[in-house]
């Protein structure tokens, strides 16, 4: 028998209730494969009723301008000193190029991040630097979606400058940002924050550069790198702190929100090797990573509607299978992708439009073409 206490929290999800924080981990800590089962069932059902059965994709291509880093994350195989050998740091007419190409394939968004690189100024201006990365794309392309820069790089700027974070955001949202991704949240417990990545910022800092940016109109996905040394009862503090933020932004009326929610599974097989050696494995588990994404649907559904698995980090097959887990879109073509590929992920750096359709149909759902907000593409 299903353990009536698993019971006793889906009936109340399905009947509209926010799962509290303790019975959040009661179902991250099941083992039982029935009471894993009903969670994956309801998981879906909230998914058909919250989002419906389409399932969503975004063309967009990567841009990762530099992996030059003055930060030392454990988990981290895409960062390099200046010099060492495989630094790259891209010139403004490889970001064109890349942009250029990325509009000749349809491409509606450009999704923008870079490593915290200390030269990256012009004048002596960090901000001045990040300008000129947007206007290289926004003159040409102003069309075309730009997702940009993370809690952390906003982070950066600011204290390179002397700047406050809403001052840097409405810079960037005014030189033609679009959006910011949701990244560098890692685990939002500091606990954890302190193994993982110490000298990023912690977690009060991105809640308050995320909320800073829906109050000044700019929307932001969110996302959770999971499967290393966190505990469930720190996932769904994780979780906890997404829905705080986003139920804020809505009843304050903010004039934007979290857009979405992408788990984000640890891959260990070229991180540095501390951590790779705690963790103990170079792929995530994908059982583990499927309870997590149902429980996610549950916990942050009513407010956050809109779940991407990770096909990059799980691969086609596990992405897929995330689908019926409560995920209602499969993320984008990202035409390249550095930082996961470089930690030894196994999904590859690109996906054409036709295989992530082909995806969605073998579950018999209907896809459909989105663009960074969610609205639909006809075309």
């Amino acid at each position: 028998m299903i353990d009536t206490t698993v019971d006793a929290i889906l009936d109340r999800v399905l009947l509209g209730y926010n799962l509290s924080p303790e019975e959040g981990v009661v179902l991250l800590r099941q083992t039982d494969q029935k009471a894993i089962a009903a969670i994956r069932a309801t998981a879906d059902r909230l998914r058909q009723s919250q989002v419906g059965e389409t399932v969503t994709y975004v063309i967009n291509r990567n841009i990762n301008f530099t992996n030059i880093c003055e930060q030392h994350c454990s988990f981290c195989a895409f960062r390099r000193d200046e010099g060492e050998e495989g630094a790259y740091w891209l010139d403004w007419m490889q970001i064109f190029e890349k942009t250029k190409d990325a509009q000749q394939r349809s491409a509606t968004e450009i999704c923008m991040q870079g490593g915290l690189n200390p030269q990256a100024k012009i004048n002596g201006r960090s901000l001045s630097y990040y300008l000129k990365l947007i206007e290289t794309i926004k003159q040409e392309f102003p069309h075309l979606h730009l997702h940009a820069f993370s809690p952390q790089e906003v982070q950066f700027i600011a204290r390179t400058d002397g700047l406050t974070y809403a001052e840097v955001i409405a810079a960037l949202r005014d030189a033609g940002v679009d959006s910011m991704p949701g990244t560098a949240a890692e685990i939002l417990d500091d606990e954890v924050r302190r193994i993982l990545c110490p000298e990023k910022i912690d977690t009060a800092t991105w809640l308050e550069i995320v909320g800073t940016a829906h109050k000044l109109g700019l929307y932001t996905t969110s996302t959770m790198l999971s499967g290393h040394i966190e505990t469930p009862e720190q996932q769904i503090r994780h979780l906890e702190k997404l829905r705080s933020l986003q139920q804020t932004a809505i009843n304050q009326e903010y004039p934007a929100r979290i857009t979405e929610f992408i788990l984000l599974p640890f891959v260990g097989q070229e991180a540095p090797k501390p951590l790779r050696r705690r963790v103990g494995r170079d792929q995530p588990v994908l059982a583990d990573a499927l309870l997590l994404t149902a429980v996610a649907r549950i916990y942050l559904g009513n407010w956050i509607v809109n779940h991407q698995p990770s096909w990059v980090k799980l691969g086609l097959v596990g992405a897929t299978e995330a689908l019926n887990w409560g995920c209602n879109d499969i993320g984008g073509t990202l035409m390249e992708e550095h930082i996961t590929t470089m930690a030894g992920a196994i999904g590859g750096t690109c996906m054409e439009v036709e295989t992530l359709q082909a995806a969605i149909a073998s579950l018999g759902r209907p896809y459909q073409q989105r663009d960074t907000l969610y609205q639909k593409i006809i075309g």
